[in-house]
């Protein structure tokens, strides 16, 4: 990365999940970017208790509200679409105009969006209390989210695939961008939460799932899946997977 610093990136999220540090790991990884996973460390200003002292610490000029968060050197980023965008240029992933920029940043922002929509299917009261606390509301969302929300943002995406000018291979000109990363990233989500539902909706997105197929056989995605830094989904992350939220059987 021409210019760098010789540091690392130091990405702080929760050691457990993969959550919305994924779509940054995912963009670290494909660039074959220095960075170190700073909560899953030991040692002085490592794990999850160096986290929560920058975000809720003294002398922190702009602390961030939650995780994930990205340091850069004196540079402190919260929000992981921001992170991205700050990212991008640096690690080759978005495109070098102003306009191609925004055009990626909004995909991402977009992203965030159907993930977070994905989340609060599982908790659609509060984040504070249990899932098993607010069953019956949950299994109202998730209802509206499979057959109306999930759709919708697979053909807003379709769409762009389909549209972009330099083919359908990515969401934004002719390279691989962060955002073809978290789309990948969010259909195996959704694949994972709703699998009954995704195979229902999935096979009519070509473009979509062709995408999703791809991004895992580069060299870099690859060899990041099968190493232990990559974290497997589980009902105490952003996907979740409860049978009774899924399309009913039969």
């Amino acid at each position: 990365m021409k210019g760098r610093a010789p540091l690392a990136y130091e990405l702080f999220y929760w050691p457990q999940i993969p959550g919305r540090g994924e779509f940054i790991r995912l963009a670290l990884e494909e660039a074959g970017a220095d960075y170190v996973d700073t909560c899953r460390l030991k040692g002085p200003g490592r794990g999850t208790k160096a986290m929560l002292s920058t975000m809720y610490g003294q002398g922190v000029a702009h602390p961030p509200f939650a995780s994930p968060f990205l340091r850069d050197g004196d540079v402190l980023i919260g929000q992981t679409a921001a992170i991205l965008l700050y990212l991008g240029g640096r690690l080759g992933l978005a495109p070098a105009d102003e306009a191609g920029k925004l055009w990626t940043h909004q995909i991402q922002l977009t992203i965030a969006d159907c993930a977070a929509e994905a989340h609060d299917t599982h908790h659609p009261v509060s984040a504070d209390l249990y899932y098993e606390e607010q069953k019956p509301e949950a299994a109202r969302r998730a209802k509206y989210f499979r057959d109306e929300r999930i759709p919708k943002y697979l053909d807003w995406f379709e769409t762009i695939l389909d549209r972009n000018p330099a083919g359908r291979a990515h969401l934004v000109g002719e390279k691989l961008t962060y955002a073809d990363l978290s789309l990948y990233y969010l259909v195996e989500g959704l694949k994972y939460a709703f699998p009954r539902a995704m195979a229902r909706h999935l096979p009519g997105r070509r473009s979509v799932a062709a995408l999703a197929v791809a991004m895992p056989q580069r060299p870099g995605i690859a060899a990041y899946l099968v190493s232990p830094r990559r974290m497997p989904f589980s009902e105490q992350d952003l996907f979740r997977h409860y049978p009774e939220l899924d399309d009913p059987i039969g």
